[in-house]
């Protein structure tokens, strides 16, 4: 792990390859687990404001549950989270002609619909954020649903960290996301 101005990142996200393989995993990420994505505070306001434009993306299970449960809940963590559909898929999941999960509110960005594109949680996907009182924790989140978008990365011979570089912009800026390249091509070097 190193300092990098107020986060704590793991070596793992510079040190590991990963790029997502929407065919081998159908966009499992979107669908297993116990939980909705996690959300920001900020963002909670953003998906109410956001949801009439959204609502037209969206699948009928989706506008139900965001209906009944709220464009946000909060997860049995105490955290924000987005509503799930039967306690299982995002409620925001959409799925394309090939039976691949997709985040309906990035249909709707990708389509004009709205300038924001989606929860930064599942954009920097696998990095995951925590914040603490004095710092933010970077860290490389590991699942087995995928492990065909390791193996798609170490053949592509992409880190982490560039996969996500978009997202890592996005939510510490363009200066914090130079510097973690200077110290990425820095350990390297020393290899």
């Amino acid at each position: 792990m190193f300092n990098l101005g107020s986060t704590i990142v793991s070596d793992e996200i510079l040190e590991n390859e990963f790029v997502c393989n929407l065919d081998a995993c159908k966009g499992a990420c979107c669908i297993d687990g116990d939980a909705g994505a996690p959300l920001e505070d900020s963002e909670t306001e953003i998906l109410v404001d956001i949801y009439a434009e959204v609502r037209p993306f969206l699948r009928e299970e989706g506008i139900k549950a965001i209906e009944e449960q709220g464009a946000f809940v909060k997860g049995e963590d105490g955290e924000w989270e987005t509503p799930l559909i039967n306690k299982e898929e995002c409620a925001y999941v959409i799925y394309s002609e090939k039976g691949i999960a997709k985040c309906g509110i990035e249909e709707a960005y990708n389509n004009g619909a709205t300038s924001w594109r989606k929860p930064i949680s599942c954009h920097l996907y696998p990095v995951r954020t925590r914040d603490y009182e004095s710092f933010t924790a970077v860290n490389y989140h590991k699942w087995e649903i995928c492990d065909p978008a390791c193996t798609l990365g170490i053949e592509l011979s992409v880190p982490i960290y560039i996969f996500v570089k978009e997202a890592l912009i996005r939510k510490f800026g363009e200066s914090w996301y130079k510097e973690l390249e200077l110290i990425a091509k820095e350990k390297k070097a020393t290899e």
